[in-house]
């Protein structure tokens, strides 16, 4: 008998609202929902009504919101958690009041645009009794768990040091352009490489050592910051640095390098495509391809197992929390131009690599539904 089976589960499915039909949802999360197994999309929200009607038959479902019915929503019995694919500025607006009903939260990164709205998040999730999980895919896909085993196992002496860069060209109609630094790269792509270099090192950056960000003319992005390059210290005189930004071709690097080896990933934060490692210990090279996998459909199956089993999670919001200290850290660097202390955070959880591996497989992308206006929803 299942695990499942003997708690009284059996076939049951975690029912899900999924806040905010943008490309997020529609592109990456939705499509997976079924293959899951103990997942399913019952209520759908959004200001847009045409994507909740086409989408609404797309999925065959059937109770549909507007945000300003979400209270409605929270209300009805229809539901058990959401899955927030909304603006990053408009996540403890729909997280709060949730967790407060005891309706458990699944949250894109950042988990909000501030270490205090964080807090908020996590204190609802204690006073409901709910579950609340930032959506850190990369914390089940496998090229990245092997690296932390890797790691774990010594295979690459003491860590000394992590570069990253992460670019995308981003089209001046995007939204992202249009919503000041908590739509740009430090918000929107830092939190990928930050994430990274907490859970190779297993460990938490001391100090922002230096913190730059241009604007290219060229780019279209008006007042808007498009690359921002950052260094941060890691305990034990260990260095860590990234490159973000909006006007580069595509790339998804990074490279963690100590006294006995190296593991280089290109791609390292994609998904869609398998991963890559490059490897160096001791002379020789590995070169290794990881099979692509649903990591959307991975991280919903991981949240709804936690929950049919009254298991925490990881990564929780306290996780969230964790990058969103260096962040700030970040931008006040940026506005001082010199260092600036993180605020500590002892984090007691790691990645555990056999609990959380997930291999679902790629799953077809429908169409997406367009905005009916300018707007992310």
């Amino acid at each position: 008998m299942s695990i499942a089976s003997a708690l009284g589960f059996g076939g049951r499915k975690i029912r899900y609202a999924i806040v905010g039909l943008g490309d997020i949802s529609q592109e990456a999360l939705m499509p997976g929902v079924k293959h899951t197994g103990n997942s399913e999309i019952t209520a759908l929200v959004s200001s847009d009504r045409e994507k909740l009607g086409a989408l609404g038959e797309r999925y065959g479902v059937q109770h549909r919101y507007s945000y300003e019915e979400f209270s409605q929503l929270l209300a009805s019995g229809e539901i058990d958690a959401v899955y927030l694919g909304t603006p990053n500025w408009r996540h403890a607006e729909f997280a709060i009041p949730a967790l407060e009903a005891g309706i458990h939260v699944l949250s894109e990164k950042p988990l909000e645009v501030s270490a205090d709205k964080c807090r908020a998040m996590i204190a609802a999730a204690e006073r409901g009794n709910a579950l609340l999980m930032t959506a850190y895919r990369l914390h089940f896909e496998p090229a990245n768990l092997d690296a932390v085993r890797r790691i774990r196992a010594g295979e690459l002496g003491e860590l000394v040091a992590f570069t990253s860069c992460f670019g995308q060209m981003v089209d001046p109609a995007n939204h992202r352009s249009r919503s000041g630094i908590e739509a740009g790269p430090l918000f929107d792509m830092a939190p990928y490489p930050i994430n990274a270099i907490r859970f190779l090192f297993g460990a938490e950056p001391l100090e922002v050592v230096s913190a730059i960000a241009v604007r290219h003319e060229e780019a279209g992005l008006g007042k808007l910051d498009d690359t921002i390059a950052v260094t941060l210290r890691m305990p034990g005189n260990r260095l860590a640095q990234f490159t973000v930004s909006y006007f580069t071709d595509q790339i998804d690097n990074l490279t963690i390098s100590g006294t006995k080896g190296s593991i280089h990933m290109d791609s390292a934060f994609g998904y869609g495509e398998g991963l890559e490692q490059f490897r160096k210990n001791s002379g020789s090279r590995e070169h290794e391809v990881y099979q692509a996998t649903d990591q959307f459909g991975g991280e919903l199956k991981y949240f709804s197992d936690c929950i049919l089993k009254g298991r925490s999670v990881e990564p929780d919001g306290e996780e969230g929390l964790a990058d969103l200290l260096v962040i700030e850290a970040i931008a006040a660097a940026l506005k001082l131009g010199g260092a600036v202390k993180i605020e500590p955070l002892e984090r007691q959880r790691r990645i555990d690599p056999d609990e959380q591996e997930q291999r679902l497989k790629l799953v077809d992308i429908p169409e997406p539904v367009k905005a009916a206006k300018p707007a992310f929803s």
